[in-house]
């Protein structure tokens, strides 16, 4: 049997997205599954065990005519692999037209507001798993597909196999010592999603004690260049700016070896989830119960006021900007985050 699975972005989607795989080759060993995945994303997912291919998808072509004929020839690749299902997990225009165009025996897809309820997607499905109304995570969203299909849901999987390769390359090229290190994640897509970089400097210089052997490793993309270097400045010693210097592969080994996350709402938070580490999540605008860190609710830091929480809005528009992450005091994390630590130093 031949699979077909279409959830191109974004990095937090496609994480969600992964039990889905593992459960698909657990039930069907024999299978060979293919993912149409933004090319960005593609070192995510390369060389993953479960996976017999990538179908790199390039968002910025299907806007230009010119490269039509290059998207033709892409589907004209994907149509020959003969395909007995397509699962699309993305559930927008595109998505769905992709799956159909793929003329896989039996095209599967969901009907949620966020996914297969918007765009006419749903038209493009031979079966789709029932509207799951109540809010669910993103998760449990996208396991219902296999309920459809048959295949059994559960937990005995590995989210995120370990690449020893890329963990030695790691430790070769930012040796961790015997340090315990706590991940800072200062960076999210939206300016709306990033508690204050002074709070991130602050909570460092909080942290020195009782733990003196904590140090501090900042992840993020190049655009998080700034807010790694004004957090670093603030205990250079015990802390390592990695913003813009990892692969996407070394961020998941870094964020493997380290002991907690302290997060945005962001892709690498769900990175850290699957990778069952804790996870200090701070929100504002957006919900948790949909996207937050999957099985850590309880670790999720939002405030009931002002009001407008949730807004999910990237811009804020109450009179004091951006108070419902402004208002979470590196104090307030910073007591929620030295129950780990000490825990795990008792451990």
């Amino acid at each position: 049997m031949k699979i077909l699975i279409l959830k191109p972005s974004s990095l937090g989607d496609v994480v969600h997205a992964l039990p889905v795989l593992r459960l698909l080759k657990l039930h069907l060993p024999q299978s060979e599954i293919f993912w149409w995945l933004e090319s960005s994303l593609t070192p995510l997912l390369a060389d993953d065990p479960d996976l017999a291919g990538i179908i790199p998808f390039q968002r910025s072509r299907w806007a230009a005519p010119r490269n039509w004929p290059k998207i033709w020839k892409t589907v004209r690749k994907m149509r020959r692999e003969r395909f007995d299902w397509a699962i699309d997990l993305q559930g927008l225009a595109r998505s769905g037209i992709f799956a159909w165009l793929s003329n896989s025996e039996l095209v599967v897809g969901l009907d949620n507001p966020r996914e297969g309820g918007r765009e006419g997607a749903r038209m493009y499905y031979d079966l789709v798993a029932p509207r799951i109304t109540k809010p669910t995570h993103a998760v449990d969203r996208y396991l219902a597909i296999l309920r459809q299909l048959g295949v059994p849901v559960h937990k005995n999987f590995q989210w995120l196999p370990e690449r020893p390769q890329v963990a030695a390359q790691v430790r070769e090229k930012w040796p961790p010592g015997n340090s315990r290190w706590i991940v800072l994640l200062p960076g999210a897509r939206w300016n709306t999603k990033r508690w204050p970089v002074e709070h991130f400097g602050e909570l460092v210089r909080r942290m020195k004690s009782p733990a003196e052997d904590l140090r501090f490793v900042i992840l993020g993309g190049k655009d998080d260049c700034a807010l790694g270097k004004a957090i670093a400045e603030t205990e250079p010693a015990r802390c390592l700016d990695l913003t813009g210097k990892t692969s996407l592969p070394e961020m998941v080994e870094w964020i493997r070896l380290s002991e907690l996350m302290i997060t945005n709402d962001s892709g690498p938070m769900h990175i850290a989830a699957a990778l069952k580490k804790p996870v200090v999540a701070l929100f504002g605008p957006t919900e948790p119960v949909d996207t937050g860190p999957y099985g850590q609710r309880e670790n999720v830091i939002q405030l009931t006021q002002p009001p407008c929480i949730p807004c999910m809005k990237r811009e804020c528009s109450y009179e004091k900007p951006l108070a419902c992450l402004r208002d979470i005091t590196p104090g307030m994390v910073a007591e929620r985050v030295k129950r780990f630590v000490m825990a795990g130093k008792s451990a």
